[in-house]
């Protein structure tokens, strides 16, 4: 009995080794694994908080070329009004109403001139300027300008009763110009135009010029109405770049 007790003790010692071993190597795999596991979690967690850290690129557009825009009583020369409009009821041309000089702009100027049993002869000049901003969501002032030109042009071509409609592009005339000639007949004579539609960096000049002739008056060449209309048109381009110097 004294000699198996102490045998038996070692048996159940040896027995026990192992299953210790085991237990130990489990709880060692276990803590590896769960550093492991912390650890990419830790590195998305710092992934993600840089990449919210990092500002979005802002937006941007191109600036507009002109920042104003002329007097546009005073865009074209007194001697080319009083030109291409004799006897004027306004020398010094009548203003279009704006709620925003800055952004758009118009006068005219009208007059009968009288030449007694010859008859009498009608002329009408007007002048118009839109100017564009560029803004993020609608784009560079040159693009809306661009956008707009067109519709413009084709609000011209659009004309009710217009008659011996032609449209020519216009060389020597901002970015882009285009001249657009027709007749109307109103008052039982047929008027004659020549509207000049301009793209000057982010800025439209609208000009149109027109004439007949009264009680036996010739009705005006058209050649005679397009080369006024584009002397002034000229004048009233580049009084936006005066405007801006």
């Amino acid at each position: 009995m004294q000699r198996s007790a102490p045998r038996l003790t070692r048996i159940l010692a040896a027995a026990a080794v192992p299953v210790m071993l085991v237990v130990a190597g489990c709880s060692s795999d276990s803590g590896s694994d769960g550093d492991g596991a912390a650890k990419t979690g830790g590195e998305k967690a710092t992934a993600t908080a840089t990449a919210s850290a990092t500002p979005s690129p802002t937006p941007t557009v191109e600036p507009a070329k002109f920042a104003k825009l002329p007097t546009a009583c005073k865009a074209i020369a007194a001697k080319t009004t009083a030109a291409l409009v004799p006897k004027a009821k306004n020398e010094n041309g009548t203003a279009a109403p704006s709620s925003d000089l800055a952004l758009r702009g118009g006068c005219s100027w009208n007059g009968l001139e009288d030449k007694g049993v010859k008859g009498s002869q009608y002329r009408w000049l007007d002048v118009s300027f839109y100017r564009y901003e560029s803004e993020v969501s609608l784009g560079s002032g040159q693009a809306r300008a661009r956008e707009n030109f067109a519709k413009e042009l084709g609000k011209i071509q659009a004309t009710t009763g217009a008659k011996k409609m032609s449209t020519t592009a216009t060389s020597g005339l901002g970015d882009e110009a285009k001249t657009v000639t027709y007749t109307v007949n109103k008052t039982d004579e047929d008027f004659v135009y020549a509207s000049i539609v301009v793209r000057t960096g982010n800025v439209l000049v609208l000009l149109s010029y027109n004439g007949a002739g009264y009680a036996g008056a010739p009705t005006p060449e058209a050649k005679a109405i397009v080369e006024g209309a584009t002397k002034a048109a000229k004048e009233a381009v580049a009084s936006v770049a005066a405007a801006n110097k």
